[in-house]
């Protein structure tokens, strides 16, 4: 009744076979929660970028809101903010990479996205502005 083999290469064999599943695996769950969020403005930072080379961090744009999205090993970390709360769009463009950084009207700590592309920050700070203005015409 021994199951487990007696020869040492096919125990290396299992080991090797199991090892290339766990990181076939792995390499799907870092892929899987780095995915592209639904919306119509989704901008994803670069995996290239610090701090986002395994789970990059993604701001969604909507018409009432900016959320940004930092998925992490186990849940994400989410940062919610109504366009009326936005007080200023800061984007400090460096050689590769531009970080944005988006400021509250309270005056607490601006949220910060690093590693988006140039014209994807510059983007963002666009499509900000244009939906604050249409959201406060709407308002009078």
């Amino acid at each position: 009744m021994d199951t487990l083999p007696t020869d040492s290469t096919s125990l290396l064999t299992y080991i090797a076979i199991g090892l290339a599943v766990f990181l076939v695996l792995l390499a799907w769950y870092i892929l899987w929660k780095g995915r592209a969020l639904p919306g119509e403005h989704v901008f994803r930072a670069s995996r290239l970028s610090q701090g986002n080379r395994l789970f990059p961090t993604q701001v969604v744009i909507s018409q009432s809101s900016v959320t940004h999205f930092t998925p992490q090993w186990i849940g994400k970390l989410e940062a919610s903010i109504h366009l009326s709360h936005v007080s200023s769009i800061r984007i400090d463009t460096n050689i590769l990479f531009s970080d944005v950084f988006i400021e509250t009207t309270g005056g607490h700590n601006p949220v910060v996205c690093h590693g988006h592309s140039k014209s994807d920050a510059i983007e963002m700070k666009r499509l900000i502005e244009q939906f604050q203005s249409a959201f406060y015409k709407k308002e009078k």
